[in-house]
């Protein structure tokens, strides 16, 4: 009599999850770029709009992802005082930004020998006034981590602001692909409510999430498709991961097709989500018994201002 055994059981990947091995490559390829990608630089723009509603005037900006975040000017000119680091997320653009900080024209731009530039490790605990990160939580592999590190490079009542991409981008694609077998087209990127609630674990205060609809349209689809891959590559651990074919890329092109609106431009939506969070003073847990060493003592009457 023959017998079989079920088939064994796999755990479906978190739609929220990016591939790693992706992602170091797509960070490889970026590094090589000219420039930074044309969404990082519009957006970092409407990021630095928002900064005169914070009053506080940090000595320290870190910025995170620095090169890929595309605001050394933006900040440079906001805070002119300020003491700038970078911090480089992959040994490829670390390279990239060491190279880039000792030309003369950043000098020019208010950085020069006062800049630091380094790994996350790096990073000294309490520090920071401001935690800049543009542009790259969805493109991480371990959000909560991430919030880890911006809230411990902050020193109590810093802030940090940053931007990335909402769960609604590029939403025109899911249909082309699932009608055409194409697998997914990007991870479900994290929604800013499960963003500001994974921010209050992490130990900020009241973050403030927003976000804003972006559309874009294109005369072709070779247009599309080129701005597309400068911003990257998919990232989902569902994506096809084959290699793909020139006839692929016609019958691609053809589907496209379906995008084009009204005026015959093709056209994407991007669901931008921006959000702000300052650090507070940490609590004191009560318990039967509390132990507070002789320096942890004297930092909190110096915060109380006794």
């Amino acid at each position: 009599m023959l017998t079989s055994s079920p088939p064994p059981k796999y755990e479906a990947a978190d739609p929220r999850e990016v591939d790693a091995v992706a992602l170091t490559r797509q960070t490889r390829r970026l590094a090589g770029a000219q420039t930074p990608p044309w969404l990082h630089v519009e957006v970092a723009a409407r990021m630095a709009e928002r900064l005169p509603i914070i009053k506080l005037k940090p000595r320290r900006v870190l910025q995170w992802s620095a090169f890929l975040g595309a605001a050394d000017a933006l900040l440079a000119t906001q805070y002119p005082q300020a003491e700038q680091r970078c911090v480089e997320l992959s040994p490829e653009l670390l390279a990239r930004s060491q190279a880039a900080h000792k030309r003369a024209w950043w000098r020019a731009l208010g950085g020069g020998a006062g800049t630091q530039i380094g790994a996350p490790g790096s990073v000294a605990a309490g520090q920071a006034e401001l935690v800049w990160a543009n542009m790259c939580l969805h493109a991480n592999a371990d959000l909560p981590a991430v919030l880890a590190a911006w809230h411990g490079a902050l020193a109590v009542d810093g802030f940090v602001m940053f931007s990335c991409l909402g769960p609604d981008s590029f939403v025109e694609l899911r249909p082309i692909f699932e009608r055409m077998g194409w697998g997914k087209t990007a991870p479900q990127w994290w929604d800013m409510h499960d963003i500001g609630d994974a921010m209050v674990g992490a130990g900020f205060a009241d973050p403030v999430m927003d976000q804003e609809r972006i559309g874009l349209t294109w005369g072709d689809g070779e247009a599309l498709l080129k701005d597309l891959r400068a911003l990257g590559g998919n990232l989902s651990p569902e994506r096809f991961k084959g290699c793909r074919s020139r006839a692929w890329r016609a019958k691609l092109l053809n589907e496209l097709e379906a995008l084009r609106a009204a005026d015959g431009r093709l056209r994407l939506s991007l669901e931008m989500v921006y959000g702000h969070a300052f650090k507070p003073k940490p609590k004191i847990r009560v318990s039967a018994e509390t132990t507070l060493s002789l320096e942890e003592m004297r930092a909190m009457v110096r915060r109380s201002g006794a």
